[in-house]
Formats: structure tokens, C-alpha cells, sequence
């Protein structure tokens, strides 16, 4: 038998090993049952084995390399079909959708490279066990089988975060992925505007019309909540700004510059205070990185732009920490019961998921208000209470690496359009740290899914820029 041959048989084992040692361990937390199936043991062992024999190169020619992997690529996901089916109990179309969608995306990312490997090293420490702590909230939650379809998402933005920084390789990869975000902010944003021409109705419960006597209704866009869709251009729009700057076309910039003047018109009609703060945040941390001798006249302009501000926006602002407005002071009951939760499962945390929190502070009668808990309006607490202490500890561990190795690397590296997309992400990052003191940024899973592309995207950038780096120096 041949090295490889011999090679690729050790894996399948080892992977099928693996797997069966999952279904036994995990499986009984997720369905609430003593003991695995016959059925799912098989299939665990079947779809371990199946990854196992991924590790490998499938040819080193294009035609086989494509029809192995489209061979792959179809057995593998009969076979997450039918774990998800069989032994999780999906019925929801659209996780169904995110699933394959991901796995697809993998494959076509893997199969145009025969020596395509997982760039592991580029994720970091911090984010890998913060993943892992998404599986310890789903196998140690308070109710296993609410959290579990929490996991998928959490796993699917795994996926994202890996498969993204894998295939990043050139600045223009880079480029076309905020390119992508930058699609994204425009469709958003034009249906946004849209709304505002057409009107929209106040929404007593998200507004005081006591304290903000005057203010027009909030847009939503697709989001179904402002707050959401202000949190989607906050973590995209400094990649727009980046697409600005690194246009080399007129043409290009001139687009890019369209987008963002709708997108920020459209963060404003959203009125959501927390976004607007880290958005500002955002911008100074962006001016800072990318030419620090610009803050004295950034700093400037952001003072000759308050005379601009329409009144109901300067008003809204002046609201911020005003405990006479009814939204700020409803939080106190949610951040009460937040902490309460936290101080009765500090270590392990209650559960992943927005459902699990709902449950347990009714079970245990630790949310006393009249309107319904939805969340802590927190994103260290939330993530603290779901993940419990190694998760918050892993969150801003990861967020803190990935800004400071950013700052590191486009300090010393010269200017490109890889180096402005590197500051773009990074101080999109910043902006959601300070969100999060005030709004749970992973409610929705669509914002948490674009929350880590745009994690992602710093990751890849600093990855881009090292290597450019360290071709220049070779070339000297």
C-alpha cells in the first residue's frame, strides 16, 4: 500500500473515531435523551470518517480534483442532512439553507487549490476557544434543546471566520469582500430611504414621545428593528469609507462615495444612540490608525458638523443616559435579572441563545417588569450569561488580539489598499465594543453572522499585509 494510500486510511479511521466519540458525548445533551442512537453513532461515525479523509489532497490535477470533491462535497452533506434531520430534529428551512450554503461555500473555496489547508494560525487562540465555549453553552445550557439551534449559528460563523481568512490571499480579494459589504449597505440602505419617503409610523415602545416630542419613526429596513439595521451599517460602513480611499478608478470612488452618503443618511433615520456612539468611535479609532496627524482636523469637523445635525437628530443625542426617557430606564429591569442569572451560573452560564435566558428568568421568577425580557441591552453581559465566565473572558480577549495585531501590523506596514481595509475592519470592531456597552449585538443572527465577517476581515488584512511586507523585504 502506498505512504498516501496508508496516510489517508489512518485519517478516515481516526476521524471515524472521533466522530463516534462525539455522538456519544454530545448527542445526549442536544436531545435530551440517556444515551445516542444506534442511528446516530453511525451517522456521527460515517460523517467523522467522510471530514477525515478531507485532510488529505483529493488529486493533483484540475478535472479529478473537481470530480472528487463534487463527490465529497455530495456525501458529505447527505450525511449533515441526515444528522441534522435524524438526530437533531431540524425542521427549520432556513438553518437547512445556512448549512449547505456554508458547506458549499467551503468547497468551493477548497477545490480550485489541490495544497489547500485551513489557515488556523491566522484565526488565533482567542476566537477558536471562544467557538469552543458555544458548544459547552449548548452541552451544559439550561435547556440543552433550545440552545442547540443557537449552535448552528455559532458554528456557521465559525465557518465563516475560517473559510474567509483561508481564501483571503491579495489585496484584491480584500477589496472585493468589502466590495460585498459595501453591496450590502447600499440595498439596506435604499430600502431604508425608502421607507422614510413613504413613512413610518412611530413605535411607541422604542420611543418616548415625552422626551422625544418631534422625532419621525424609526427605519427598519429589512431588520425588523432599527437598532439591528444601525448596527449592520456600523460594522460595514467603515469598509465603505475604506473603498473610498483605495479606488484607484474614479468611476469607483464615486460609487463607493454614493454608498456611503446613503448609508449614512440612513444610520441617522434609524435614531439608535448606542449605533451612533460607536459609529463616531469607529471613525476616530479608522483616522487614528490610518493617519494619526488627521485627528486635530477630524476632531474639527466633527465639531463644524453639529450646526448641521437636523434637530430631531441633536435632540436624540441629548437623550443619551436621560433617565426621564422610558427606554433608557426600562433597561434597568433587564440588566437586574442579567446579573442575577450571571451570579447563579457564573462559570457555565445559563445557555446559549435568546430563548434559554427567556426560560430561566421565568422558572426561577427573576425578571420582574410588564413588558417582555428580551435581552440584557448588554453585549458582555449577554455573552458572559450564555457562554458563562470562559466565554466573556475568550469575546474580549479575541476582539482586544485582533485590534491590537492590526494596530501592530499597519503600523508598520506602507500604505495600500490592503493596509486602509486592515484600520476599516479594525475600527469597525472598536465601534461595537462600545455599541455593546449599551445593545447585544448577536440577537439577530444576521448581525452576528456580519459581525464576524467583519472580524474575518481584520484577520485577513493583517494577514495580507504581513505577507506584502515580507515580499518587499525580500526584493531589498
Amino acid at each position: 500500500m502506498k505512504k498516501l494510500d496508508r496516510a489517508c486510511l489512518a485519517r478516515i479511521i481516526m476521524g471515524g473515531i472521533l466522530g463516534l466519540v462525539a455522538s456519544v458525548a454530545l448527542v445526549p445533551y442536544l436531545t435530551n435523551a440517556r444515551s445516542p442512537s444506534l442511528a446516530a453513532c453511525l451517522l456521527c461515525t460515517a460523517l467523522g470518517a467522510t471530514l477525515g479523509a478531507a485532510t488529505l489532497p483529493f488529486a493533483d490535477d484540475g478535472p479529478t480534483l473537481v470530480r472528487r470533491s463534487l463527490l465529497h462535497l455530495g456525501v458529505t452533506a447527505l450525511e449533515v442532512a441526515l444528522v441534522l434531520w435524524l438526530c437533531v430534529d431540524l425542521r427549520d428551512g432556513r438553518a437547512w439553507a445556512l448549512w449547505m450554503g456554508m458547506l458549499v461555500l467551503f468547497y468551493a473555496g477548497s477545490m480550485g487549490h489541490a495544497d489547500f489547508r485551513l489557515d488556523m494560525a491566522s484565526v488565533g487562540f482567542y476566537p477558536v476557544v471562544l467557538f469552543g465555549t458555544a458548544f459547552l453553552g449548548a452541552a451544559l445550557s439550561y435547556a440543552p434543546s433550545l440552545s442547540l439551534r443557537f449552535l448552528f449559528y455559532h458554528v456557521s460563523a465559525a465557518l465563516c471566520v475560517l473559510v474567509t481568512v483561508s481564501a483571503v490571499r491579495r489585496t484584491e480579494d480584500l477589496k472585493r469582500l468589502a466590495a460585498g459589504g459595501a453591496v450590502c449597505v447600499l440595498v439596506s440602505s435604499l430600502y431604508g430611504v425608502y421607507q422614510r419617503i413613504q413613512g413610518v409610523e412611530v413605535n411607541r415602545s422604542y420611543v418616548d414621545l415625552k422626551v422625544n416630542a418631534g422625532m419621525p419613526g424609526r427605519v427598519e429596513s429589512f431588520f425588523d428593528n432599527a437598532n439591528t439595521f444601525c448596527e449592520v451599517l456600523l460594522l460595514l460602513l467603515p469598509l465603505v469609507i475604506a473603498l473610498v480611499l483605495c479606488s484607484r478608478r474614479l468611476y469607483s470612488r464615486l460609487i463607493a462615495g454614493g454608498i456611503l452618503v446613503v448609508g449614512a443618511a440612513a444610520a441617522g433615520m434609524t435614531y439608535s444612540r448606542a449605533s451612533w456612539v460607536g459609529l463616531a468611535c469607529a471613525m476616530a479609532v479608522f483616522v487614528f490608525l490610518w493617519r494619526p496627524r488627521l485627528i486635530p482636523l477630524f476632531a474639527v469637523l466633527c465639531v463644524l458638523c453639529i450646526p448641521l445635525l437636523p434637530d430631531t437628530i441633536w435632540n436624540r443625542i441629548l437623550t443619551i443616559g436621560n433617565l426621564s426617557d422610558s427606554s433608557t430606564l426600562n433597561r434597568i429591569p433587564t440588566l437586574l435579572a442579567a446579573l442575577e442569572m450571571i451570579r447563579s451560573r457564573p462559570l457555565r452560564g445559563i445557555g446559549l441563545g435568546a430563548v434559554v435566558p427567556k426560560t430561566y428568568a421565568a422558572d426561577w421568577n427573576l425578571y420582574h417588569a410588564s413588558f417582555p425580557y428580551v435581552h440584557s441591552h448588554n453585549f458582555y453581559l449577554e455573552v458572559w450569561l450564555q457562554t458563562g465566565l470562559l466565554g466573556v473572558v475568550s469575546f474580549v480577549g479575541a476582539l482586544l488580539w485582533n485590534i491590537k495585531q492590526a494596530a501592530r501590523t499597519v503600523r508598520h506596514c506602507e500604505p495600500s489598499a490592503a493596509r486602509t481595509i486592515t484600520c476599516a475592519a479594525a475600527s469597525a470592531l472598536c465601534g461595537a465594543m462600545v455599541c455593546g456597552l449599551a445593545d447585544y449585538l448577536w440577537h439577530y443572527p444576521r448581525v452576528m453572522v456580519i459581525f464576524w465577517f467583519v472580524f474575518a476581515m481584520a484577520l485577513a488584512g493583517v494577514k495580507v499585509c504581513r505577507r506584502e511586507a515580507a515580499e518587499m523585504a525580500g526584493e531589498a
